[in-house]
């Protein structure tokens, strides 16, 4: 049963709606014009791309990050495709969250290809010396990515520091998706929302910044900043694979599309409703998590929407 702290916060955190900013266009879809998938209007396949095969990924960090911080976030992607080398990821596990997509979405597919597989490469750029000042402008994110050389259906993750503010973050982004138009290259880009907007990018382990103030969760790696990116690369990564260029798999206006895991905000267990996770379970510090990770370690991760059944599924 729902703690009664977090019933009394039933009305709140449907804000969740607009805090990933879609890189496919340059617009946000608005809490009052926000739909979630229905059999009437149901998220389907548009007849565009998604990525299968072999995905690789290259990382560029800018601003300063801990090393503490670069291993949860490498270990999180390197867990999205459990490798025989790896040692077995627990159930519920990362790579089960991945598996999902494949099987609801790319499995689907009339020409179905091989099974996606995303692989951590060895090119990562660190820039710790803000070499492009402690603001950017969306069009200087895509310089970033461009940075790693990316080649079609490749991605570039761009990775900013809790000291960079980013054009649109925290007024209306957490994080972006979009494909590069000459190229083909994709990028993601996830900031650390630890010191300008927790109770946006990081809930639900800080309390939201309005309406009634529950209690935050306890981050499964301590980090209140870090783990935010976690769920926000977990959004973005789903919608990257399963709606690359904008016309894959989404629902709505082509400009403000929900995408297979953003069309499930706030969701992470059963039992969720709005202002309240679910029914997660908690490691031995109080830590809630529904995902092990490899090497050990714990994430919270979003539901992925079923198209078969207009609904979330969760982990646990």
């Amino acid at each position: 049963m729902a703690p009664l702290n977090y019933v009394k916060c039933s009305l709140l955190v449907l804000f969740l709606v607009n805090l990933i900013h879609f890189g496919l266009a340059s617009r946000i879809r608005k809490l009052d014009e926000y739909i979630f998938p229905t059999q009437e209007n149901p998220l389907l396949y548009h007849n565009g791309e998604v990525l299968q095969g072999k995905i690789p990924v290259s990382i560029v960090w800018y601003g300063t990050f801990t090393p503490t911080q670069k291993y949860i976030l490498t270990n999180f992607i390197e867990s999205l495709t459990h490798d025989e080398n790896q040692q077995q990821q627990p159930c519920p596990s990362v790579s089960q969250w991945f598996d999902k997509i494949n099987q609801l979405y790319l499995s689907q597919l009339e020409k179905n290809g091989p099974t996606t597989h995303v692989h951590l490469d060895d090119k990562q750029i660190v820039d710790e010396n803000y070499s492009k000042g402690k603001y950017l402008k969306e069009d200087q994110i895509s310089e970033l990515a461009a940075l790693a050389e990316r080649q079609k259906g490749e991605i570039a993750i761009v990775f900013t520091a809790e000291d960079v503010a980013v054009e649109g973050f925290c007024m209306d982004s957490c994080a972006l998706h979009k494909s590069d138009p000459n190229t083909g290259a994709l990028l993601i880009w996830v900031g650390n929302a630890a010191t300008q907007c927790p109770g946006l990018c990081s809930w639900p382990f800080h309390q939201p910044i309005y309406g009634p103030m529950c209690p935050p969760l306890t981050a499964p790696n301590g980090d209140i900043g870090i783990d935010g990116m976690v769920i926000n690369l977990a959004h973005m990564v789903a919608g990257t694979i399963t709606n690359p260029s904008g016309n894959g798999f989404y629902q709505g206006a082509v400009e403000m599309p929900l995408e297979a895991s953003t069309a499930c905000p706030g969701v992470y267990a059963n039992g969720h409703f709005p202002g309240y996770a679910g029914n997660l379970p908690t490691d031995s510090s109080g830590a809630s998590y529904n995902a092990n990770g490899a090497n050990g370690q714990k994430y919270l991760l979003p539901a992925i929407f079923d198209p078969s059944t207009c609904s979330c599924t969760t982990m646990v």
